[in-house]
């Protein structure tokens, strides 16, 4: 039989298959169609500290080989996840990825805080860092390689005994350089890709087709950004594990 272990740092999976955050929700809907405990590992949608309820509708469309959407995080919070969405994910038997997101440094470290306080199962933790600072000026922590650093820097002197992955966007004129900001401040590992920054126009009605008016594409439009995006930092870190997201159809 073929051996499919991978190992990513300090983290060993089944498989390398895992769910990737967003879509996947906390694996409830989709465990209809496969077996979560057959995965590497799900990868849950990303929580805040406190519930979001996310961005004006509409906030999907299709577009030719992907997706627009402008969700903005919608989550429960923390808490649920703890309560909620972890008990029943550990009774499926999956290995489970937290995903943690904020609008500043502080609601990073403070989620930390309550998944270590917590003393959960965890494989590992990502962090999703396209997140509009509200310190500055609302630009995404992922687009600023002091800011990435900053975050990281705080998780990771909360959370000592799980890897913590950074989630980095492709938005960025140099994504080695992000990179290397968030492994100087200590991430074990990347998970790359998230979004492209897209747009779509409904023609007839000479408006966006999203609210918000852009939003994040994903799809098999994307796969070709990620594999250059990993292919760049694995050429300078051939050692520092990496996730890679976006695009992948199985």
């Amino acid at each position: 039989m073929t051996e499919l272990a991978v190992t990513l740092g300090n983290l060993r999976l089944a498989n390398p298959v895992l769910a990737a955050s967003g879509t996947f929700g906390a694996g409830r809907e989709a465990s209809a169609f496969v077996d979560l405990a057959s995965l590497g590992g799900v990868i849950v949608k990303s929580m805040t500290l406190t519930p979001w309820s996310g961005k004006p509708t509409p906030r999907m469309c299709e577009t030719p080989s992907g997706m627009l959407n402008a969700i903005g995080i919608q989550n429960k919070g923390v808490e649920h996840f703890l309560t909620e969405d972890l008990p029943w994910l550990t009774s499926q038997e999956a290995t489970v990825v937290a995903s943690i997101a904020g609008n500043s440094v502080d609601e990073f470290v403070k989620v930390a805080h309550r998944i270590e306080a917590a003393n959960t199962s965890l494989a590992a933790v990502e962090l999703n860092i396209s997140c509009p600072n509200l310190e500055d000026r609302n630009h995404m922590f992922a687009h600023s390689a002091p800011a990435t650093a900053e975050v990281v820097r705080g998780v990771k002197a909360v959370l000592r005994s799980k890897p913590v992955f950074a989630k980095l966007s492709p938005n960025v004129t140099s994504i080695p350089l992000i990179a290397e900001s968030a492994l100087e401040a200590g991430a074990d590992g990347l998970s790359l890709i998230n979004t492209v920054f897209g747009m779509a126009v409904d023609v007839a009605h000479r408006r966006p087709k999203l609210a918000g008016g852009m939003g994040g594409l994903s799809g098999p439009a994307i796969r070709p950004i990620a594999v250059r995006a990993i292919h760049e930092v694995h050429r300078i870190w051939p050692h520092v594990p990496i996730i890679g997201q976006g695009g992948v159809q199985t």
